[in-house]
């Protein structure tokens, strides 16, 4: 029996036309997104930037989503999410097209790059806490974990597509074009963000920044297996997205190759689709804990990265990586929605996305200067151990051996 017959017709997420504009516009903006991290490092590379430029690209925009992050979840529980959702990808959308015309003109520097990326940046912190938030109002309760489940599967299918066409037209025609398509992305997602309607909106009256914040605050650390779970993730997004995804690129050029890597891109989305696949059907009652221990996963690529592994013994492991990654996602997901208080669900999203994002940056400045003076190996060798230590603590916290699944949606 296939995931869409293991619900009644009535309860299929895509008969819901608010989830179906959801969906769509996270999947263009995702598509166009995952070109434009491989179009942006070759574009610095070419340019005759090192890799301590290129962190320094792509840490402005990281730095720059994570300080937005709360004020987003903010405006996510008191307005129109839909609203948010349109206006930060107008934002985007404008910011990645000059970037684009400033690529394929060749009138890029390092200074505007790391300027327009603080403003791309900023609109995606803005996003994420509403369009994570929007999910359960777009569906019936009975529907939601197939919601998410489809949402990430949505989400990894473009970028499949997205990191595998990003490093063929980078190679073939130049990063600039990459560029263009990620603008596009945003645009279309747009208006389809905009008509979305749904029959709960937050309400629109005058309050405190500061309040709001507070209460987010309290309803985050009030749960051990919350901020557990961040403070895990803090160390393996610096280890595995700030680092790897830095050095990565100078590897690949110096080895295998830009459009291998592009690949290696997609290999882990295609585990993140499986993963998500498996999370759909799947339904431990300590789906939790299970998911903690396989983000444990992501330690192998950074090992293979750091011992000279073969270009398809790398796609296996970022395939692997991926699939733990995917699993982990729709559980976290759905706890949170069906744990969270709706109304402040959107707050906690954004401390959720502070405290697991704020060591990217970190990673991204760091990676450059680290190698130069340890090495790339030995750089990406500390890297899978932190990964590894930091799933090993996480996974004795109580609250998250003990999470059961079967809460309903408050």
């Amino acid at each position: 029996m296939n995931a869409k017959a293991a619900l009644p017709h009535r309860q299929h997420a895509f008969r819901y036309a608010p989830f179906r504009n959801l969906f769509l516009a996270r999947f263009l903006t995702v598509l166009g997104n995952s070109i434009a991290p491989v179009a942006l490092a070759f574009a610095v590379l070419d340019m005759g930037g090192s890799a301590a430029d290129l962190g320094l690209v792509v840490a402005a925009r990281s730095i720059f989503n994570v300080a937005f992050l709360l004020f987003g979840g903010v405006l996510a529980d008191r307005y129109s999410r839909s609203l948010v959702l349109f206006s930060s990808s107008a934002v985007a959308a404008l910011s990645q097209g000059v970037v684009a015309w400033l690529v394929l003109e060749g009138m890029a520097t390092i200074p505007l790059l790391v300027l327009l990326g603080t403003v791309n940046g900023a609109a995606a912190g803005i996003a994420l806490p509403a369009s994570s938030a929007l999910v359960p109002q777009t569906v019936p309760s009975p529907t939601l974990r197939q919601a998410n489940a489809f949402i990430q599967v949505g989400i990894y299918i473009g970028t499949v597509f997205g990191a595998s066409f990003g490093g063929v037209l980078t190679s073939a025609v130049g990063p600039g074009w990459g560029l263009a398509v990620d603008a596009l992305g945003f645009a279309a997602a747009a208006p389809l963000y905009r008509c979305i309607r749904i029959s709960y909106q937050p309400v629109d009256a005058p309050g405190n920044l500061w309040l709001d914040l507070r209460d987010g605050w309290r309803e985050f650390t009030a749960r051990a297996w919350v901020w557990a779970v961040v403070a895990q993730f803090a160390v393996v997004n610096a280890a595995f997205t700030g680092m790897v995804m830095v050095l990565g690129p100078v590897i690949a050029d110096a080895s295998f190759g830009r459009t291998r890597w592009g690949m290696m891109i997609a290999a882990q989305s295609i585990g993140l689709i499986l993963g998500s696949c498996v999370a759909l059907r799947w339904r431990p009652q300590r789906a939790m804990f299970i998911g903690v221990m396989l983000v444990a996963l992501c330690a192998v690529p950074v090992l293979q990265l750091a011992t000279g592994a073969t270009a398809l013994a790398l796609m296996g492991g970022f395939c692997l990586a991926g699939m733990g990654l995917g699993q982990f996602g729709v559980v976290w997901a759905h706890a949170l929605q069906t744990h969270i208080p709706r109304d402040r669900l959107a707050r906690v999203y954004a401390y959720d996305a502070m405290g697991s994002f704020v060591a990217i940056p970190v990673g991204e400045l760091a990676a450059g200067p680290l190698a130069i003076r340890y090495g790339n190996s030995a750089v990406l060798l500390c890297c899978a151990a932190a990964v590894v230590i930091a799933t090993v603590a996480t996974s004795l916290v109580p609250a998250i051996r003990q999470l059961k699944s079967n809460a309903s949606v408050k």
